[in-house]
């Protein structure tokens, strides 16, 4: 067996033990949403316009025990929807989680990253959260991946960050040493972890930093298990994210966080200090943010596309007097005027704009041009609806 694949199926082992999400199984769908994993709203993030079609193909790439998958049926019914992932405990959790909660448009396959290539076809969106970066080659996993994503798809990653996880990877190798040749040992990884944290000063960094942002999802011992006693695990920082990117061949589309990689909220009181950093490009902007805000970034998450992939701004009065509106179906508290937004910010919408938004729920066709002469609003207020992804936009033919 070659090292890569006895980390496999060290991995493997782990979550056959400790089947990972831990969600509770359903017998309805699933609450709430993620944006991400509509295909509607996640294409218009990424392009600015709404898709032209809804019956796509769906991957969840390393989809464990099924939470996500659930989720990609439920909020793309017109969507086919395949998981794969390399536990077989843990797919069996997922089938019986879509046999529950009733999203019958989801098959299974335990299959490995690395092995993407035999399924048949192409995917329109790829899912692959919490995977590659334990992963032994993090590379040829996403370039796996990549050959799978079909021209003008979308692929959808989440990855580790290094600064931000800086106790954990402590935590995790204080375990090893103290496991010696019991490392693999995942039951007793997680009964050692915990006295560890049971036995350290209440004002420790480890147990501050535990407290502080982890401890309620680690009540649970598969949450623990994942976090602290993985056998594989790569950190990225955003020098060594974009090599990932870059190896993928793939178009980087944007962090599917944008509010955290905005440098005004954290120098946007320096005028001067923010002129200084008008000459850096955009990796060294985003660097220049982990490195001044370590704490939030313990993550990466982001969008790949392959081209074609057309983009809009809507910066034509023109093009955008022309296009079809639609609400976005990520909007939580509707009809409401106080609403949650695709991510989940309060908006609170004026008499005008919630008018203009209830015409565009009942549009049968009609281009923002008509609808603005019984629903009046400036264009730039429009231009903020779509900004804040209330409303998705399809070009006029």
């Amino acid at each position: 067996m070659s090292d890569s694949q006895a980390v496999s199926a060290a991995v493997a082992r782990l979550y056959d033990t400790y089947p990972f999400p831990p969600e509770p199984l359903l017998d309805e769908p699933p609450p709430g949403y993620n944006w991400r994993w509509n295909w509607l709203a996640a294409y218009s993030f990424c392009t600015g316009r709404r898709p032209a079609r809804q019956d796509i193909r769906i991957l969840d790439a390393g989809c464990g025990t099924g939470v996500g998958t659930e989720y990609l049926v439920h909020l793309n019914p017109q969507a086919q929807v395949t998981g794969i992932d390399l536990s077989a405990g843990a797919l069996s959790v997922a089938q019986e989680r879509c046999r529950r909660s009733g999203a019958d448009r989801a098959t299974f396959h335990h299959l490995s990253l690395y092995d993407a290539d035999q399924l048949p076809g192409e995917f329109d969106l790829i899912n692959c959260v919490g995977v590659l970066h334990h992963l032994p080659d993090p590379i040829r996993g996403i370039q796996a991946l990549a050959k799978k994503l079909a021209p003008g798809g979308i692929m959808h990653i989440f990855v580790y960050g290094e600064l931000g996880r800086w106790e954990i990877k402590l935590m995790q190798q204080a375990i090893a040493l103290l496991q010696q040749d019991r490392r693999g040992d995942y039951t007793d990884g997680v009964q050692l972890g915990r006295a560890i944290f049971a036995s350290l000063p209440k004002n420790n960094r480890l147990v501050r930093r535990e407290q502080e942002r982890w401890s309620l999802e680690n009540q649970k011992d598969e949450c623990f298990a994942d976090m602290y006693v993985h056998p594989q695990e790569i950190d990225y920082n955003i020098d060594t994210l974009f090599e990932l990117i870059d190896a993928s061949g793939l178009e980087f589309l944007g962090f599917s966080n944008p509010r955290v990689w905005d440098l005004e909220r954290l120098l946007g009181k320096s005028p001067e200090l923010m002129q200084r950093a008008e000459g850096l490009g955009d990796r060294q902007r985003y660097r220049l943010i982990e490195l001044l805000d370590p704490d939030t970034i313990t993550h990466y998450e982001f969008f790949l596309g392959r081209p074609p992939l057309e983009r809009y701004n809507w910066s034509s009065d023109a093009s955008l007097l022309s296009a079809i509106p639609t609400l976005s179906p990520c909007i939580d508290g509707w009809d409401s005027r106080c609403v949650f937004n695709y991510d989940y910010q309060i908006i609170n919408l004026s008499e005008a704009e919630w008018g203009f938004l209830k015409a565009c729920e009942k549009n049968d066709g009609r281009a923002i041009a008509q609808i603005l002469q019984d629903q009046p609003l400036p264009l730039d207020s429009v231009r903020n609806l779509q900004r804040q992804q209330l409303l998705l936009l399809t070009p006029a033919t």
